[in-house]
């Protein structure tokens, strides 16, 4: 086995994890309301999706608002997965693996 796409497929696991982990968030703050952070289900996606909403924190701007921050951590994921799935493509060519 090639530890490339090994790593590049570890790599898309983990985004979609937390891209998953987001989304329930987000269905979960809507249904919750003002009460979500009582909620011992949203703590657990909270613990999930920290570090990856402390990342994207850090990169942006001061001017982008912090209730904007999970939305463009969801982006960011989406795009990032979708630029793996290319990698993982064509590292699965230049070995001539099907995958």
């Amino acid at each position: 086995m090639h530890i490339d796409l090994i790593l590049v497929g570890a790599v898309r696991v983990l985004i979609e994890v937390a891209g998953y982990a987001l989304l329930g968030q987000g269905m979960l703050a809507l249904l919750a309301g003002e009460q979500r952070h009582a909620n011992p289900f949203y703590k657990i996606l909270e613990i999930i999706t920290g570090p990856t909403m402390k990342a994207v924190r850090f990169i942006t701007p001061r001017f982008i608002i912090d209730a904007h921050i999970p939305v463009l951590t969801f982006f960011l994921l989406f795009w990032l997965w979708i630029a793996l799935a290319l990698a993982k493509r064509y590292l699965c060519g230049l070995h001539g693996v099907v995958c």
